[in-house]
């Protein structure tokens, strides 16, 4: 009979961990395709266009993920009070508001960087040309930020309470919007000016407006939600519970950011090397990249569901969602190595002409390079679930410091050592990619396994 209840505890797990984590998978999936309309769009105006919206997202995009972090600190957070007492308003109130609270202060410093972006990229020998083009595209999707964040705080809302079906409809609504309005504002269809790159950051911040608007809609529409009544009292601040959240989240905020860096390195050094080795890399990241998402999602998953058993003192239930959670990212992210082992040119095919004789060498490097992609994946999708597993326990600040170890005392130079060195260049970036990720998926694991044992240890 043990056997069968715990046969039942897990399938019922498996059923819960796949219900909640689709959504919030394909989510993230929806919310990478919104810039990336963007960049297809910018593309068909030029070469320096295209290059100033490179600039662009790279900068942005490292506001945005460091800012993202930092308000991601509400899903552990909630879940943890939501599991010990789904009925006490005034806890999820208090998180809500000082979330929204720090996602408008940390946009602060971010905006006034942005600002400065024509004069940051002069200082780092950029185009001026390129910088200018740049900086308008910056000032008009830099406002884009706050009502992104909001709707961020919202997410980690629904997806606390098992419903982010809600912000899956909504994101996929977002491209849809951002789609249309920047094809109307970038090219001047439908009656609008023809805007260019600055249309492209209008229709972005349009849509990210719309989105929270959306979600502040079902907040106060739907049953399940509007029982919370999430703004009374929004003013209630206190410097206490906001401390808490930042010291939750600052980890965070700085493990994201310098996974982050560590692939804006990488395109550095891939540059010195050559065009080729260069095209070749963005081919392999961009596959990587989108298979990410799925043990991303899975990550988000296990906070949740590790968060909301420790919230109602259920430590096997815990432990059990943690490694349900990693099962399935690591499966996934092992299918994912298969098909870049077995059929690297079916994948390459979708960004270059693999017929063309002028892009056979582009080909034959990134094909080398998915080889190493494939390890990556693995090992990138056990440390990405693993953090998400322990960031459910609170536990951010030794993940952090992992990450660290493993991307820049590492990664980076072993990388960097092999490529210009030992002259292995654009394969050797990837095998120091490999071993980096490799280290901190292995110690993150070794971390959750040794607080899994002590909880059930606990528990008996």
């Amino acid at each position: 009979m043990s056997h069968t209840a715990t046969r039942l505890s897990l399938w019922s797990e498996l059923r819960a961990s796949l219900k909640l984590g689709s959504p919030i998978i394909l989510t993230n999936l929806a919310q990478i395709a919104i810039l990336t309309t963007n960049l297809i769009f910018i593309g068909s105006l030029g070469k320096v266009e295209l290059a100033a919206g490179s600039l662009t997202a790279s900068l942005y995009q490292a506001c945005m993920i460091f800012s993202l972090g930092l308000v991601s600190a509400t899903i552990p957070m909630l879940a943890t009070s939501l599991g010990k007492d789904r009925h006490n308003i005034a806890a999820v109130q208090n998180i809500l508001r000082h979330g929204f609270l720090s996602a408008f202060i940390i946009c602060l410093p971010f905006w006034l960087l942005m600002w400065q972006a024509e004069s940051i990229w002069l200082a780092l020998g950029q185009n001026p040309d390129t910088a200018r083009i740049s900086a308008s595209y910056i000032h008009s999707i830099q406002w884009s930020l706050l009502p992104y964040l909001g709707y961020i705080v919202l997410r980690s809302f629904f997806a606390a309470l098992e419903k982010p079906l809600w912000t899956l409809n909504v994101a996929i609504g977002g491209i849809a919007v951002n789609a249309v309005l920047g094809w109307m504002l970038i090219f001047g269809k439908g009656g609008m000016p023809q805007l260019g790159l600055v249309g492209a950051g209008i229709a972005t911040t349009i849509t990210n407006v719309l989105m929270l608007a959306a979600m502040l809609v079902l907040v106060y529409k739907h049953p399940v939600f509007k029982q919370y009544r999430i703004f009374t009292h929004f003013f209630r601040w206190n410097i206490q519970q906001l401390y808490q959240l930042w010291k939750l989240g600052i980890p965070i905020a700085i493990t994201f950011t310098l996974e982050t860096l560590v692939f804006y390195a990488a395109v550095i050094m891939m540059g010195l090397i050559g065009d080729t080795s260069l095209a070749a890399h963005a081919i392999a990241m961009q596959i990587s990249s989108v298979s990410y998402m799925i043990p991303l999602g899975f990550g988000q998953v296990a906070t949740i569901r590790v968060g909301l058993a420790m919230g109602r003192a259920a430590p096997h239930d815990a432990v059990q969602a943690g490694w349900v959670s990693y099962g399935l990212g690591v499966g996934f992210m092992g299918l994912a190595a298969c098909l870049m082992w077995l059929q690297p040119e079916f994948l390459i095919q979708f960004f270059i002409d693999i017929q063309a004789p002028e892009n056979r060498a582009v080909i034959i490097t990134a094909t080398q390079f998915l080889f190493f992609a494939a390890l990556f994946q693995i090992t990138d999708g056990a440390q990405a679930v693993a953090a998400g597993m322990l960031r459910g326990l609170y536990d951010t600040r030794t993940p952090m410091l992992l990450a660290l170890l493993g991307y820049w005392v590492l990664g980076v130079p072993i990388g960097a050592f092999l490529a210009f060195v030992l002259d292995l260049e654009g394969v050797g970036i990837w095998i120091g990619f490999v071993t980096g990720l490799t280290i901190v998926a292995v110690l993150l694991t070794l971390r959750w396994w040794r607080h899994g044992t002590r909880l059930l240890a606990r528990r008996e």
